[in-house]
C-alpha cells in the first residue's frame, strides 16, 4: 500500500530505555550523549551531592521529535519493561511527558509495554492516540525444545483504554502529523534468511500453536530532507532487512540514511543469518546504523566491523539528530 511520506526538515531520536548505559561513550556531530542525571545526597560519599546515571534495562523506548514547516511534534515509541524505568529516565533527561502527542507500539512484548504504567501515573487521564497492530494483544510464550516455557504477556487493552488513550489499531501503514511520520503497519516478509523465531508460540482459544512470525511487529520511519529514510525499530522481529525494504517499497524512497533500534539477532539460533544480514545492510549504504536492545553482542560487533564509518554504539540517554 503506497503512502505519501513527506520530507521533514529535522528529526531527533532519543534513547529513553535500552539494555546499556555507558557514561564514557564519546559523542559525535550527530550524536549527543547525556548519561548523567541530577546530583543527589549520599551519606557514604564524601561530597555534598553525587551525580546519578540513567537506568538501563532489557527493554526499549525512544522519544521521536520530527520538525516540518516550523512545527515540531513528539512521539513516544515503546516504553521499556519496568513500570518506572522510562519515566525516571525522562525526568533525569528533563524530557516532559506532557509534550508527547502520540504513542506508537512496535509490538506486544512486555519489554516494550511495561512503562505505560509510569507514563499514566505521571500524566493521569491521557488523551492521545495509541497506535498499534491489533495482534499486539495476543497471549504468547517462548518455548524452546528441552527448555522451560517463558510467558510473554501482552498489554491490557482494557487498561490502555481505561487510561484514556485513543486506540488506533491497524495492520496497514499509517501517517502521523499530516504525513510527517510513518508507522509501517504489518511488514512484508521478503528475504529468504529472516525466518522468524521458531520457539515463539501463541494462545489460540486455549491451545498453543507455533508463531515464528510476529505480524504485529512494526517500525516508524521519517523521510529527512536531503538525506533519505531513517528507520526506527523496536525488536525487529520482522527481520531488519525486511523492515527497511518494506519502508522503501511503501514510500517509494530508496535512499536509506539511518537504521536504529533492536535487530533481534541474539543467540545461537540467529548466528547463521548474521553474514547475509550484514551483506544486505551494507547494500543499503546507511550513513548511520545503531543496533541496540535485542540485537546481541556478536551481531553488534560484526556490524561494527563491517560498517565502521556508519556504526554508532547506543546507550540510554543518547540523542541522534538528522
Amino acid at each position: 500500500m503506497p503512502v505519501s511520506l513527506l520530507e521533514v526538515d529535522g528529526l531527533e531520536i532519543t534513547a529513553l530505555v535500552d539494555n546499556q548505559i555507558d557514561a564514557l561513550l564519546p559523542g559525535e556531530e550527530q550524536v549527543r550523549r547525556r548519561p548523567w542525571g541530577p546530583a543527589v545526597e549520599n551519606p557514604f560519599i564524601d561530597a555534598p551531592k553525587v551525580a546519578t546515571t540513567l537506568h538501563a534495562e532489557h527493554g526499549f523506548s525512544a522519544l521521536v521529535r520530527v520538525t516540518r514547516a516550523g512545527e515540531t511534534h513528539t512521539v513516544l515509541f515503546d516504553m521499556g519493561v519496568s513500570p518506572r524505568g522510562m519515566i525516571e529516565n525522562m525526568d533525569r533527561l528533563q524530557v516532559h511527558p506532557a509534550d508527547i502527542e502520540a504513542v506508537v507500539l512496535s509490538h506486544g512484548h512486555m519489554d516494550h509495554t511495561g512503562g505505560i504504567a509510569g507514563l499514566v501515573e505521571r500524566l493521569g487521564a491521557v488523551s492521545m492516540p495509541f497506535v498499534l497492530h491489533p495482534a499486539a494483544y495476543t497471549r504468547r510464550r517462548a518455548n524452546p525444545p528441552g527448555g522451560t516455557a517463558t510467558a510473554l504477556p501482552p498489554p491490557s487493552r482494557s487498561a490502555i483504554e481505561g487510561a484514556g488513550f485513543e486506540l488506533v489499531e491497524s495492520r496497514d501503514p499509517s501517517l502521523l502529523f499530516a504525513g510527517s511520520l510513518l508507522v509501517t503497519g504489518e511488514v512484508a516478509r521478503t528475504t529468504l534468511f529472516e525466518t522468524g523465531f521458531p520457539f515463539f508460540e501463541r494462545d489460540i482459544d486455549g491451545r498453543w500453536e507455533a508463531e515464528p512470525h510476529l505480524f504485529d511487529d512494526q517500525a516508524v520511519v521519517a523521510n529527512v530532507r536531503g538525506k533519505g529514510l531513517v528507520v526506527l525499530t523496536g525488536c525487529g522481529h520482522s527481520g531488519i532487512v525486511n523492515i527497511v525494504r518494506h519502508a522503501q517499497a511503501i514510500t517509494g524512497v530508496d535512499r536509506i540514511y539511518g537504521i536504529l533500534g533492536g535487530f533481534h539477532m541474539s543467540g545461537p539460533y540467529f548466528e547463521p543469518i548474521i553474514a547475509p544480514t550484514i551483506e544486505a545492510l551494507r547494500a543499503f549504504s546507511p550513513m548511520v546504523i545503531v543496533p541496540g536492545h535485542c540485537t546481541g553482542y556478536k551481531p553488534q560487533m560484526a556490524i561494527a566491523a563491517a560498517m565502521p564509518d556508519a556504526y554508532v554504539h547506543n546507550a540510554v540517554g543518547t540523542s541522534y539528530t538528522f
